[in-house]
C-alpha cells in the first residue's frame, strides 16, 4: 500500500468529520455570499484549524472570490486543496545529509509515542543502508531504555545506554563521541517525555543540545519534535513550548489515523513554520511515512461522489 493510499485510509475520521462538515456547507448553498462565508469560517473552526489557518484560509477565499479564481460554491474545496498544498510545500523539500554523523534530538510529551518513533526511524535509515546508534537518554523511565534496545536488537543499531537516573546529557555526550569514533552515519537520542509546563525538564533539553556541541559544534542537526494528532490544538500549545526552548527543525505526527482532527496538521504548520517531516498512520514498522504535502491534500480532500484533482500549476 502506498503513501496515498495509507493517508487517505488514515485520514478517514477527519474526512467523516471536517471535510463532509465542508460539503454539507458547499450544498446548502446556492452562491457564494457572507452568510456561506461565515458558516465556512465556523466548519473550519470546528475540525482543529485553528484560528491562524482558518483566518488565513479564509482571507485566501475571499480574494479568491473577488479576483475571479472562485466563481460558485462546488470550486471552494478544489480551491482550498491547492491552498492547502502551497501552506504545507513551504519548508517541506528535505536536505540530503551532510554530516556525518547526521545528529537527530527527539523530544515530545509523555505517551506520544516517541521511543517507539525513533525506532520506526532507525528502521528506516538501517534500510538505506546506513549505520545508526541509538542514545538512551530517557533515563528516568526504566521501560524506556529496555524499549530502545529492543529497537537496537530489531534494526540492526548500535546503542548507547548508562544506568536508570544517569545524566541524560552524558548520554548524548557519550553517544555522539561513540558515534564518531565508530563512523556511524546517524545519531537518533531518545529524551524523556516531559510537560511542556516542567521548565526544569525543558532546561534540560538545552543542556543536553549543549554538550552535544562540545563533540559536534553544529549538532543537533535536528530536533524533532514528536506530537500526538488525537491532542488536536493542544498539540500546537506543546509545539510552541518546545520551541521556546530548543530551536525545533521538523515535527512528526503520530496516530493521525486514529483521530477526527486531522486538521491539526495545518495548524501546526501555519503556527510554527517548520516542515512536519514524517506521519504515523499504524503500528507497524512501515506506518511512519514521509509526509508528502500534495499526497495528503489529495487524500483529505477526495471524495467518494466527488474526487478532486490537484492542478499540476499551484
Amino acid at each position: 500500500m502506498g503513501f496515498f493510499d495509507k493517508v487517505r485510509n488514515g485520514l478517514k475520521k477527519t474526512k467523516d468529520g471536517l471535510i463532509r462538515n465542508i460539503e454539507t456547507v458547499i450544498i446548502g448553498y446556492a452562491k457564494i455570499d457572507e452568510d456561506f462565508l461565515e458558516e465556512l469560517e465556523m466548519v473550519l473552526l470546528s475540525g482543529d484549524l485553528g484560528v491562524r489557518t482558518t483566518d488565513y484560509l479564509m482571507r485566501q477565499i475571499r480574494r479568491g472570490v473577488t479576483e475571479g479564481d472562485i466563481h460558485n460554491t462546488n470550486e471552494v474545496m478544489p480551491f482550498m486543496e491547492k491552498l492547502v498544498v502551497e501552506m504545507l510545500s513551504e519548508g517541506s523539500k528535505e536536505e540530503e545529509i551532510t554530516h556525518h554523523p547526521e545528529v537527530y534530538l527527539v523530544v515530545g510529551v509523555n505517551g506520544v509515542g516517541k521511543t517507539t518513533t525513533i525506532g520506526k526511524l532507525s528502521a528506516q535509515f538501517r534500510k538505506e543502508g546506513k549505520k545508526v546508534l541509538l542514545a538512551a537518554a530517557d533515563t528516568f523511565r526504566a521501560a524506556a531504555s529496555e524499549q530502545l534496545t529492543i529497537w537496537a536488537e530489531r534494526t540492526g543499531a548500535d546503542i548507547v545506554k548508562h544506568s536508570e537516573g544517569a545524566d541524560p546529557a552524558a548520554v548524548a555526550f557519550d553517544a555522539v563521541t561513540a558515534a564518531k569514533a565508530r563512523n556511524v552515519d546517524v545519531v537518533l537520542i531518545d529524551t524523556a517525555g516531559r510537560l511542556q509546563t516542567k521548565v526544569n525538564l525543558m532546561e534540560e533539553l538545552a543542556k543536553i543540545s549543549r554538550v552535544v556541541k562540545k563533540v559536534i559544534p553544529d549538532a543537533p542537526h535536528h530536533t524533532v519534535l514528536v506530537l500526538d494528532a488525537t491532542t488536536g490544538q493542544n498539540a500546537v500549545s506543546q509545539a510552541k513550548n518546545f520551541g521556546d526552548i530548543v530551536p525545533l527543525t521538523e515535527v512528526i505526527l503520530t496516530k493521525l489515523d486514529g483521530t477526527a482532527k486531522g486538521g491539526v496538521v495545518l495548524s501546526i504548520h501555519e503556527e510554527l513554520h517548520v516542515p512536519i517531516r514524517w506521519i504515523g498512520l499504524g503500528e507497524r514498522e512501515d506506518d511512519l511515512q514521509k509526509f508528502q504535502p500534495r499526497e495528503f491534500a489529495k487524500a483529505l480532500f477526495e471524495t467518494e461522489d466527488h474526487k478532486l484533482e490537484i492542478s499540476t500549476k499551484i
